[in-house]
């Protein structure tokens, strides 16, 4: 028989809320249709086929646009409180700006929200989630800053549009990953110019979350009641040896991949990490520059920048262990970190290379991160597990999110950690960029064979609708 006190170690506080996520240009389709623009992920994918794995892309996917009544079912089944989807930018303003709003785009955003909402969901919204407008990549993208009040734009007329109805507001999903699209890491736009292009991009987009975040604070809050956060993506950083060296390339590395985003908001003095900021400028006196790679914020963005969410989101799939060494080109991001990266191959491994199976990483980020930022409201965006061949039996992935979540709820009990959502990804299997349709995270099998797209779920679905149906994990 479990005792109380193991029963409640199982069980999530009475407000916590679950959620399942998707991507607008990994389910929807219709790329050009109804008055959509193009976006860097179609432009690229257009161009140079081979980018992806199976040579495929999102023009099609799940066909979402068409079928969004029949995804919000599969939601529903979920028992889940939110459904995290997100905007096409170019779908709504095809030239990226507001000289063309398509009202067809507006429409079908409209729809689903409406369909959300009366099945009893909350909608929670990410306005950028990695599908820039081409056009705005014809000026130079995440790199110029004017992009930053195009941003602005954009989320103000979301907020004018949907936030009546949408409480819950993403301004960009894991900006690490969008400033890797100008290192040429296997992102869009995948312009290479690492060390130098990400830092820009990291830069502009910080900018335009203060921008939407404030807008937001200024003209919305009092009336429509939401909440504007951010996601960032955090896997843990294990020392590889006990050495000093590596114990301090772990923390590093912690501070120069979710510190560069997290610590401008969420710390108490602003700014980028001190070991960021002095590790760049130190490389760049090196090479000859005459100013940092890194670029500087004004006392009055620093300013504007600190405190500007209402919570921290955080996508967590896995951790490295890290060991002091300078690899990579020169410059670039890693180059500058001093860190480099391995998996133990005794973890257990998933469909994606990169992925292994380590659990109480996920507590021990939370517990950085609370430690860190002063204990902030956490909302889990993202969480789950890859197969390659899409098996209704996902036994693995199942055992994934158990151990996972178990984890979580000991952060939440023992450390004291403040998380109040968790949203598995992802609601079906979809286009997983640069991997295409090799590696299927979803709780829903999607048969890409039919022209349907037929919609099956997986035994990982019900264990999942149980937890969040129960606010239990099964012992």
């Amino acid at each position: 028989m479990n005792s109380p006190t193991a029963n409640a170690a199982l069980t999530f506080p009475p407000t916590f809320k679950f959620g399942v996520a998707t991507a607008a240009y990994q389910v929807e389709g219709a790329w050009d249709e109804d008055g959509k623009g193009e976006n860097i992920w179609d432009h690229l994918l257009h161009k140079n086929p081979e980018f992806t794995e199976d040579r495929a892309n999102g023009d099609i996917a799940n066909d979402s646009y068409h079928r969004y009544k029949e995804d919000v079912q599969l939601v529903k089944a979920l028992n889940v409180d939110f459904y995290r989807f997100s905007i096409a930018w170019s779908r709504i303003l095809p030239k990226g700006d507001l000289s063309v709003v398509n009202q067809k785009g507006l429409d079908y955003y409209n729809n689903l929200i409406d369909e959300v909402v009366a099945n009893g969901i909350e909608p929670m919204v990410t306005i950028y989630h990695w599908d820039l407008p081409q056009e705005l990549q014809k000026l130079g993208g995440w790199t110029n800053r004017e992009t930053a009040l195009y941003f602005r734009d954009y989320a103000e007329l979301l907020f004018t549009s949907f936030g009546d109805r949408v409480k819950w507001w993403i301004t960009f999903n894991d900006p690490q990953v969008i400033s890797s699209g100008y290192s040429g890491d296997k992102m869009a736009p995948n312009v290479e110019k690492p060390g130098v292009g990400d830092y820009l991009c990291g830069h502009t987009v910080l900018l335009a979350h203060s921008q939407a975040f404030h807008l937001y604070d200024s003209t919305f809050r009092a009336t429509q009641k939401g909440q504007v956060g951010i996601v960032f993506g955090g896997s843990w950083a294990i020392p590889k040896t006990d050495s000093p060296d590596d114990i301090a390339a772990a923390e590093r590395y912690m501070q120069f991949y979710l510190g560069w985003f997290a610590h401008p908001i969420f710390s108490q003095e602003g700014d980028y990490p001190h070991v960021m900021r002095e590790r760049v400028a130190a490389n760049s006196a090196r090479e000859g520059l005459r100013r940092s790679r890194l670029p500087q914020f004004s006392r009055e963005e620093i300013e504007l920048l600190r405190g500007s969410s209402d919570f921290l989101g955080l996508n967590h799939y896995t951790s490295f262990h890290v060991e002091a060494d300078e690899t990579g080109p020169c410059p670039s991001l890693g180059r500058d970190s001093g860190a480099v990266l391995s998996q133990d191959p005794s973890w257990p491994g998933s469909g994606s290379s990169w992925l292994k199976v380590v659990p109480w990483g996920f507590r021990n980020v939370l517990s950085w991160i609370h430690e860190q930022y002063n204990g902030p409201n956490i909302i889990i965006t993202e969480n789950g597990f890859s197969d390659r061949d899409g098996r209704i039996d996902d036994m693995e992935r199942i055992s994934y999110y158990k151990s996972y979540i178990q984890e979580l709820l000991k952060a939440i009990h023992k450390d004291g950690v403040k998380v109040t959502g968790y949203s598995a990804w992802s609601l079906m299997d979809n286009l997983e960029w640069a991997s295409g349709y090799r590696e299927k995270f979803g709780l829903y099998q999607v048969d890409y064979n039919n022209p349907n797209r037929t919609r099956t779920p997986k035994k990982s679905s019900k264990f999942f609708a149980e937890i969040a149906r129960t606010h239990k994990l099964p012992s």
